[in-house]
């Protein structure tokens, strides 16, 4: 009986890319990567939306702070620095106040209390400055600046984190003490080798308008700027060079 034989090769079965299809693939990649870098340089305001991202926490962690230790407590964000000007109107700390050995408050409600950092917190992106000129104690008015307190009131404080501070304080269950309050960060330039009271940040051409932040309520919550025009009339009509 004649034997069969096979001429299947398993091989032949599969199939494999030929040197025109990978160039074409190729080709696709480059132009999707290409369209991507595209789109992301056209992109702005990435770092004022981390910066404002990261201190919504920072806001969220004082008033948590304040609630469950049954203290006051406050969001500190620096405005002269005697030792790091590079940090100026960039650095933010949380802070609750000072407390015996039994934990309860050193300072009775009607007196300003000694403050103890609860963390390093945080530093706001690059070329993100934090806007003293827009921030206010009452944004619905928008007369009065952020409270201000000095590092004379902040307990065992590092070297470089010696100077003066914007304050937003929490009674101990939660509530701003300063209810509408504002907080604005901008994208802009300053020398950082000297303090924000000499060099103050500056909009730029390529970050104009670039701003964001939020209101304070009264039970602690923020409420995000969707607009410049939220914010006030005087930051939708900056210019390249206006100080904030």
């Amino acid at each position: 009986m004649p034997s069969i034989h096979s001429n299947s090769d398993p091989r032949r079965g599969k199939s494999a890319f030929t040197l025109v299809e990978m160039l074409v693939v190729i080709a696709i990649m480059s132009i999707l990567m290409t369209a991507g870098s595209i789109g992301l340089s056209g992109m702005g305001g990435k770092g004022v939306s981390s910066g404002v991202a990261t201190t919504e926490s920072l806001f969220d962690e004082a008033r948590t702070t304040a609630v469950g230790r049954n203290v006051r407590a406050c969001v500190l964000v620096a405005k002269n620095l005697t030792n790091n000007a590079a940090d100026d109107l960039k650095r933010i700390l949380v802070a609750y106040e000072e407390v015996d050995a039994n934990g309860l408050p050193k300072s009775t409600p009607d007196q300003a209390p000694n403050w103890v950092l609860s963390s390093r917190g945080a530093v706001l992106p690059d070329q993100v400055f934090f806007s003293q000129e827009f921030s206010k104690k009452n944004h619905g008015t928008g007369s009065e600046a952020v409270p201000e307190i000095t590092d004379v009131k902040i307990k065992d404080v590092k070297d470089n984190f010696k100077g003066t501070y914007f304050i937003y304080e929490f009674n101990d269950q939660g509530i701003c003490r300063t209810p509408g309050a504002s907080f604005i960060i901008g994208s802009g330039a300053r020398n950082i080798s000297k303090s924000a009271t000499e060099q103050p940040p500056r909009v730029t051409s390529a970050a104009k308008r670039d701003f964001g932040g939020f209101v304070i309520w009264r039970n602690g919550r923020t409420s995000l700027f969707r607009s410049t025009e939220q914010m006030g009339t005087s930051v939708k009509s900056l210019n390249s060079g206006s100080k904030f």
